[in-house]
């Protein structure tokens, strides 16, 4: 399983960004996609997942309302539109991959950065 980030960058306080993960190597049918955020000195967060065949959604909360996650099925890629953006989300975000039936992500990509400037 291959899961690689795009779209990081740096952005202005209110900003958007898009980060795309393009995912291989198997039938993720069953599987949940997520993204996870580690900023500098803090431990891994959980943003945003959804379940790859059923398209169900879940959010962190201190990304409720300002983030939204999607997926392509025909493309393979999962998306994490950010909006509203803050200096508080700057962190490196990951992807992640999980099947439906475990509690923990199994698959990990290399992350992107993401800052935001006040």
């Amino acid at each position: 399983v291959q899961l690689v980030e795009s779209g990081g960058g740096l952005v202005q306080a209110g900003g958007s960004l898009r980060l795309s993960c393009t995912a291989s190597g198997r039938t993720f049918s069953s599987y949940v996609l997520g993204w996870f955020r580690q900023a500098p000195g803090k431990g891994r967060e959980f943003v945003a997942g959804i379940t790859w065949g059923g398209g169900v959604t879940s959010y962190g909360d201190s990304v409720k309302g300002r983030f939204a996650i999607s997926r392509d099925n025909a493309k393979n890629t999962v998306d994490l539109q950010m909006n509203s953006l803050k200096p508080e989300d700057t962190a490196v975000y990951f992807c992640a991959a999980r099947p439906m039936s475990l509690q923990r992500y199994e698959y990990w990509g290399q992350g992107t950065q993401v800052t935001v400037s006040s």
